[in-house]
């Protein structure tokens, strides 16, 4: 189940909220609890176990290191080791497979032995676990003695499948006690009505050109449109990602939590490295705290630094995927994170802000087609034929229509231009215009709009994909 489908606006949460709001307080959780294993169930029955596997084996490894601190270590090790161990069959086993057999083949192609289905939301939620029980070992936070708490915090369905991944130290005091309240909810439909329009009416518009392009491939289709593909796609897993993230933060709102923003207008960023810190925030803190940090940050000179900064990008790379491009596309950005360290980023401090923008809209962009191909020949065969004439038949006016420059424009603008634009105004009108994300009239009128629209467009088009619901 989609957020982005009439099933859950129709069905689903309207059915949550009204058992939600009278139930008694004492109860609610355990309403969220259940209305979150049936959204899991809804498309992932089998799953559903795993997940419960995963929560008890995490909500027993918490006590145990809390109650044997001689042995904690040992238990967090064993507890990591489950952890990983399930998200590494279940995600790269397949690949690892393909990969021994074509060592062996005669063509060097290999094959996989048997399909392993990827658990939906396998990755998110093994990440919000580990962070629990590393807190818990490092006495960060007590452990949960409440299994049915600690439940609620791994299968939350608005941020189960597709994050933002919440730390525990960061939702436990809302899980045991949150104040639910009219502002709160009213800023809750507010944000979820922007997630909702821009995946469905910017994203998915997109996402359909994006994936046309690609399924020709580079010979076939023209040079412009190769670049309109190339575009397109930057902002496509933008809104579709950022929407999502969006939704799930509104749902959060609607019933009393407040998670942590995942997306800070990354388009805007003046280097790769801030723009790490305004996309996918909550996996770049992650990795910040249980893997950059512990293994020394850049506390140890320069040389531990960069390996340190490879090391966690290599482990991005591996959290989206076990294939190579995946692994490459991290390690494409921790090279520009070293390069920057070293000493571009003092050379952009030195020049006007758009060369800084530039350069890594441009970085950026490059690596998104990486990132997409899934596969290195496919990758720079899509870039050589950017800039070379190659004869693909597909021109670019099959796709670029009135509408589509409209959706483009409105892309780009409300990518983060519109925003900062707001802010100076508002900042010279001394505050008499609203903050943005304040809940007004006005705004509610705006977001009603887009919600009705992107219904219509639910309506008249089946084609509604998530992109990161694969990872």
């Amino acid at each position: 189940m989609v957020f982005s489908s009439m099933l859950f606006l129709w069905i689903f949460l309207p059915l949550v909220l009204a058992a939600y709001y009278i139930s008694p307080g004492k109860i609610r959780n355990g309403i969220l609890v259940f209305f979150s294993l049936l959204f899991y169930a809804w498309g992932e029955p089998l799953y559903v176990f795993l997940m419960l596997f995963s929560v008890a084996v995490n909500f027993t490894g918490g006590i145990l290191i809390e109650k044997y601190q001689t042995r904690k270590k040992k238990i967090l090790v064993a507890t990591l080791i489950i952890n990983l161990g399930l998200l590494g069959y279940f995600k790269y086993f397949g690949t690892l497979t393909e990969a021994i057999t074509g060592l062996f083949s005669a063509d060097g192609t290999g094959t996989t032995l048997f399909q392993v289905a990827l658990p939906i939301g396998i990755s998110f939620y093994t990440f919000q676990a580990l962070s629990y029980v590393i807190d818990v070992y490092r006495g960060e936070v007590p452990a949960q003695h409440n299994f049915w708490h600690m439940l609620l915090y791994i299968s939350f369905f608005p941020q189960l499948i597709a994050g933002p991944i919440i730390k525990y130290r960061d939702i436990a005091a809302q899980i045991t006690g949150r104040k639910e309240t009219i502002r709160k909810f009213a800023a809750g439909i507010m944000r979820f009505c922007w997630g909702l329009g821009k995946k469905v009416l910017l994203a998915n518009s997109f996402a359909r050109v994006v994936d046309e392009i690609f399924k020709y491939g580079p010979y076939a289709v023209s040079r412009k449109a190769l670049w309109l593909g190339a575009i397109l796609y930057m902002m496509q897993i933008y809104y579709d990602f950022s929407g999502y993230s969006d939704m799930a933060i509104g749902l959060g709102k609607m019933f009393g939590f407040e998670f942590q923003e995942n997306f800070n207008y990354p388009y805007t960023a003046g280097s790769v490295q801030e723009f790490w810190h305004r996309w996918h925030i909550s996996l770049s803190s992650w990795f910040r705290d249980y893997v950059y940090i512990p293994l020394g940050g850049n506390r140890k000179g320069a040389a531990c630094t960069y390996r340190n900064l490879l090391i966690v990008f290599f482990l991005t790379g591996m959290w989206h995927g076990a294939g190579m491009a995946f692994i490459l596309w991290g390690l494409y950005h921790g090279f520009f994170l070293i390069l920057e360290r070293v000493w571009l980023g003092k050379k952009l401090e030195k020049l006007p802000g758009i060369v800084g923008w530039g350069y890594t809209v441009t970085a950026v962009f490059f690596g998104w087609i990486l990132f997409r191909a899934e596969n290195i020949s496919l990758f720079f065969t899509y870039v050589r034929n950017m800039f070379v004439a190659h004869g693909g038949t597909i021109l670019l006016s099959a796709y670029l229509d009135s509408k589509m420059i409209f959706l483009i424009v409105m892309g780009v603008l409300f990518a983060g231009v519109l925003q900062k634009i707001y802010e100076k105004v508002r900042v010279h009108s001394a505050g008499k215009i609203p903050a943005n994300g304040m809940v007004t009239v006005p705004r509610m009128i705006a977001c009603m709009v887009i919600f009705w629209l992107s219904v219509a467009a639910l309506v008249n088009n089946s084609y509604n994909p998530f992109i990161y619901f694969r990872f």
